[in-house]
C-alpha cells in the first residue's frame, strides 16, 4: 500500500504548486474543480476491455 505523504511534499496534480490540506491533493478549490470537470466531461477516462459473451456467462 502506498504511503500518502504530507501535502507540503506533494505538488498539485493540475498546476504543480504545493498542495494544501484543505483541498488535498490540489492547491486550491479552483484546481480541484477543474479536475472534477475533466472527469465529468469525460476528458479523463479509465481504459477497459469489453467482455465477450463467453466471459459474461462465466461472471453470471
Amino acid at each position: 500500500m502506498e504511503k500518502i505523504t504530507k501535502s507540503k511534499e506533494r505538488p498539485c496534480p493540475y498546476c504543480g504548486r504545493p498542495s494544501r490540506p484543505d483541498s488535498f491533493p490540489f492547491c486550491s478549490d479552483r484546481c480541484r474543480l477543474i479536475d472534477l470537470s475533466g472527469w465529468l466531461s469525460e476528458v479523463y477516462t479509465i481504459p477497459a476491455e469489453e467482455l465477450d459473451d463467453e466471459d459474461r456467462e462465466i461472471l453470471q
